[in-house]
């Protein structure tokens, strides 16, 4: 008996010091997660620049190139268009308000001519130390600035010394910034600004979009350009507390985020234009056939009215269904395209890794149609249960019928067209006419038997039109996106924020190294002396 207590105790003793053990390595991991990471000291060249990542905390997606890229070309035109040469006597000023390496402020001072000064800002202190001795790296340090400081509270403060250009490229949403962006930026100064919190903007959580976003989005094939729409109407809403009003330049779905290039200008009158450029979606939930309406109209005479509701009936015309409604959303242009166009013609004198798509999206973005939203083709098809007839064969079918066509840069099976929904849908009808579904298999309530059983009132010709095949397919340029890598996507968040008033605040996934792991309780046996609880 003696010798099985003793076996027990020793038992229970290796127990207590595997215990003790795991504990010690649990306190020795949470003291290497506190330090500062070890650094790895990698060069990354990028367009002209060449950055010094040598700390794992500071972020630098490569994904994110064409944006740079394309950012690039944007503020090279910009400063060649005549329309904004008031703005720059001695060189244009811009900040960089979230700039993690500077890698985007660094690649402006050497490759974009005209610009006085940025400003290249982080909340994080790791991150400046980064730019810092990239600007010194790079030799920029007579144009680049760094600065340590809250890019809202920066922008406040810069409201009377106004920015000509203001980058903005947060990682998730960027409306917390929109208000500080709007007042401190010129009068036909150029905004930059990216969202990738695509998730929310297509619709997947409509309740977070309202709360970010100040709008619903609809679960719409048309949902990336929707995305944009959001975006832009959510920028007018801040610019227009402030008596200004926006032009978008070049508006952006590509990747995992959209970005868009919008003009400011200071006039009262122009913002009460707002109301007739932003507006409601309608879509049915049967074949998702897309209304949209403005706020107001502008009457010729001059002045505002309101519009007549209701715009849609309570089951859709098409195939009797019900409507959800969704917006706000910016129903005004999204590009100019005589920038698209300036834009195009100075790509040649750019040397851009991503030219090549660039080139192509452009031409595409060029053009595009300014209606808002758009149909996909596989889409239309498939509510009928009918086979997807050639794109060029669709296309050609509208063009016959009186009205123009093209694609959306956001989607490679796009229909966008002026057409109204019925013609679109008699399209429709006639291609299932030469290629019969089985009927027999729908059931009695679906939206395809109220399509299909709808008469066709529009001439519809299937012939091929010269005019169907755009010029960018004709060129074969790279028109719609690739996937750049594999497993490519936003990257990961940057792992460590900074408290400016109390120093750094480690991740939430430090703070909780082992909560969930189980604790071991020593079994105490009495009458042993080896056994005593440690």
């Amino acid at each position: 008996m003696r010798k099985l207590t003793l076996l027990h105790a020793c038992n229970l003793q290796k127990q207590i010091y595997k215990c003790q053990s795991r504990n010690i390595q649990g306190l020795n991991k949470m003291e290497q997660c506190a330090k500062k990471p070890k650094l790895c000291n990698t060069s990354i060249n990028e367009g002209e620049a060449k950055i010094l990542v040598n700390d794992t905390n500071v972020f630098y997606n490569p994904v994110q190139e064409f944006n740079r890229d394309l950012s690039v070309a944007v503020l090279t035109t910009y400063i060649k268009d005549d329309s904004t040469e008031a703005l720059k006597p001695d060189g244009i000023t811009v900040l960089e308000a979230l700039s993690a390496t500077g890698l985007r402020s660094i690649r402006y001072a050497k490759e974009v001519q005209g610009i006085k000064q940025i400003v290249t800002n982080d909340i994080c202190a790791t991150a400046v130390e980064s730019i810092k001795k990239n600007i010194q790296h790079n030799e920029v340090e007579h144009i680049v600035k760094p600065s340590h400081e809250d890019a809202t509270l920066l922008m406040y403060q810069r409201r009377r010394d106004k920015f000509n250009v203001i980058d903005l490229d947060p990682y998730g949403c960027p409306t917390i910034f929109l208000d500080g962006a709007v007042q401190c930026v010129s009068d036909g100064g150029l905004l930059m600004i990216t969202a990738t919190d695509m998730a929310i903007l297509v619709g997947n959580f409509p309740e977070t979009c309202y709360l970010k976003y100040g709008a619903i989005p609809l679960r719409s094939k048309a949902c990336h350009e929707m995305a944009l729409r959001i975006l832009l109407q959510n920028i007018a809403s801040h610019a227009g507390r402030y008596g200004r009003y926006i032009v978008p330049m070049l508006s952006i779905s590509a990747d995992f985020y959209i970005r868009v290039f919008v003009k400011m200008f200071t006039s009262q009158l122009k913002c009460k234009e707002n109301t007739t450029k932003i507006g409601m979606v309608y879509q049915c939930t049967g074949c998702e056939t897309i209304n949209t309406q403005p706020l107001c109209y502008k009457k010729p005479s001059g002045g505002y009215k309101l519009t007549s509701l209701p715009y849609v009936d309570q089951l859709c015309k098409i195939c009797n269904h019900k409507h959800h409604e969704g917006g706000p959303i910016w129903l005004g242009p999204l590009h100019d395209q005589h920038f698209v166009s300036q834009l195009l013609c100075n790509l040649g004198e750019m040397k851009l890794v991503t030219l090549k798509r660039i080139e192509g999206v452009l031409n595409v973005i060029h053009e595009e149609l300014d209606v808002p939203l758009y149909y996909t083709l596989d889409r239309l098809m498939s509510i009928i249960r009918c086979i997807t007839p050639p794109m060029l064969i669709f296309r050609s079918a509208l063009i016959n019928a009186g009205y123009r066509v093209s694609y959306s840069h956001a989607c490679k099976t796009s229909i966008k067209t002026d057409a109204p929904n019925e013609v679109i849908w008699d399209i429709v009808r006639a291609w299932e006419k030469k290629n019969p579904i089985k009927r027999d298999k729908l059931p009695n309530d679906s939206s395809a038997i109220k399509i299909l059983d709808t008469p066709i009132t529009t001439d519809v010709s299937f012939d091929i039109h010269p005019l169907a095949n755009p010029v960018s397919r004709q060129n074969k340029l790279t028109r719609f996106q690739q996937n750049p890598t594999v497993n490519w996507g936003p990257g990961i968040r940057a792992k460590t924020r900074i408290d400016l008033e109390n120093g750094i605040e480690f991740p939430k996934k430090i703070r909780n190294q082992n909560k969930h792991s189980r604790k071991e309780k020593p079994q105490v046996i009495e009458n042993t002396e080896e056994t005593k609880p440690v």
